[in-house]
């Protein structure tokens, strides 16, 4: 999508498929916008089809004086607005230009927009609307014989008919440039997610890694199941054996500082499809199992945006990806499991896989120097019985390091909640014959699953995130769509750019 911004130009001179106005409750009631749009909307208010709330849209038909065929009028409200209630006020307006199978629209600015926000900033105000736009604009692939004609929302313009000096038009660009690589990089999370199982097996997922990596030329590693094998990752080796599509370790490096120092990881889990193995999972809604890979999709994502954006920071993502799938060749119930980092594991449920792979992971991206951690996966059924798919789960050694990425949450928009790590529960991961096992029954799942992996930070500072349920919705909610919400990738992105300006 392009998205610019322009200013001095006269509202007249512009041709678009959809003008739209944001209007408070206030605007509506008394008046306060051009002349030529208060009647028309008081009569709206009067007869209660559109009143200025927060995020009401309303199409309004126009007549032939400009070169609009209708206005798109959202609501704001009356109350200052958060970073979040802007990014969903212009997905709403994307979503409302959809249904109109408009191409391009013209957004009307007037007056001062950083007045009705609480943070007064004006890169923050156009990064929050850029960033809602594209991520309402997302549509999902669709694999139909016959395709529709309408490609989506192609070009939308900021316009303030008011000349602005270079500062603010400054503001505006940076702002612009920052949204679109956050929600573009969103995007590409969401795309690949929703990949059904059989177009994006263990080795699809690699050459989606290596397009990113050499699109910004940065360094990428993949290693074939007999390279797993002979470095002794026993974890990956295990759940991907069952498959006939072999898996894979991938690794992107971004150096953006002289030295590689200072080096975050970034794991994402990367099961392409998972049935359970063994402990075969029940059949209904194991299609959603294509969206087990979300992990892996977020951290592509965030390189992708690392790529363009050049902070000054140093990241390694590394991805393990595999089929869990029950055959001949399955790793079983009771298996014991040598892992890279030299531990064994005890395996007493085959669905429990995601952990297994994310240990080899853990060691590998010591191996490559991180220093800080922070894994992502759609790891347990037991989070989504706790937070439900509102919120995404988080398991830490290191409550300062937490703290950075929730704070770094709050401005996206993607709530995380600390889950317990009692003692208790690592008593629960003990194995009588191995030094882990994989499984530690129905009580406290999402704590002991992010502890199993916690064991292979050995000591770095680490953060899990359990995003099973948050990574894949039943319907369209804020800023995300019904399937894949590429959640995760906007908050590693805002973390990780505090990270650059501390520097």
């Amino acid at each position: 999508m392009n998205i610019d911004y322009s200013s001095g130009v006269a509202l007249d001179t512009l041709k678009a498929d959809a003008l739209v106005l944001m209007v408070s409750e206030s605007e509506v009631e008394q008046g306060g916008l051009a002349a030529q749009w208060n009647d028309k909307i008081a009569v709206l208010g009067k007869t209660g089809l559109f009143g200025g709330k927060l995020n009401q849209t309303y199409v309004l038909p126009l007549e032939n004086q400009y070169d609009f065929p209708v206005i798109i009028l959202c609501g704001c409200g009356d109350g200052l607005l958060t970073t979040d209630q802007l990014r969903i006020m212009t997905a709403n307006i994307a979503r409302a230009a959809l249904r109109l199978k408009a191409e391009k629209i013209v957004i009307q600015l007037t007056g001062e927009i950083t007045l009705l926000t609480e943070e007064k900033s004006l890169v923050t105000v156009a990064y929050a609307l850029t960033e809602g736009l594209i991520l309402g604009a997302y549509r999902r692939r669709q694999y139909k014989l016959e395709q529709a004609s309408y490609a989506g929302l192609a070009a939308v313009t900021f316009n303030k008919e008011q000349q602005t000096d270079e500062v603010e038009r400054e503001g505006w660009i940076q702002g612009i440039q920052r949204g679109q690589a956050f929600a573009e990089a969103t995007n590409l999370a969401r795309d690949l997610t929703n990949i059904p199982g059989n177009l994006l097996t263990p080795s699809d997922l690699a050459m989606a890694a290596i397009d990113v990596a050499e699109r910004y030329g940065l360094p990428a590693e993949v290693l074939d199941e007999r390279e797993i094998e002979q470095k002794g990752m026993g974890g990956l080796t295990a759940v991907g054996k069952g498959s006939v599509n072999p898996p894979r370790m991938i690794v992107i490096r971004y150096q953006g500082r002289e030295q590689w120092d200072h080096v975050i990881g970034l794991v994402g889990k990367g099961i392409t499809f998972d049935t359970g193995g063994i402990s075969l999972k029940r059949a209904p809604g194991m299609e959603e199992m294509i969206s087990d890979m979300g992990g892996a999709a977020a951290v592509l994502g965030v390189m992708e945006a690392l790529g363009r954006l050049r902070p000054q920071i140093n990241v390694v993502m590394v991805i393990p990806s595999a089929e869990n799938m029950p055959s001949a060749n399955a790793f079983k119930p009771g298996d014991i499991i040598t892992t890279l980092s030299g531990r064994t594991i005890e395996v007493l449920n085959t669905d429990a896989e995601g952990r297994v792979v994310l240990g080899d992971a853990l060691t590998y991206a010591r191996e490559w120097g991180a220093e800080r951690i922070i894994d992502l996966a759609t790891l347990t059924g037991a989070v989504l019985t706790t937070l439900g798919d509102i919120a995404t789960g988080a398991v830490t050694n290191d409550e300062t390091f937490l703290q950075e990425l929730i704070a770094a949450s709050r401005g996206t928009g993607e709530n995380i909640w600390q889950l317990p790590v009692y003692p208790e529960f690592r008593e629960m991961i003990k194995s009588e014959v191995a030094d882990i096992r994989n499984a530690a029954g129905r009580y406290g799942g999402a704590s002991t699953a992010g502890l199993f992996i916690g064991e292979f930070a050995e000591g770095l500072p680490w953060i899990h995130l359990d995003i099973a349920g948050t990574a894949f919705l039943s319907k369209e909610r804020g800023v995300n769509p019904k399937g894949a919400t590429g959640v995760m990738v906007r908050t590693l992105l805002e973390w990780l750019l505090s990270q650059n300006e501390e520097k």
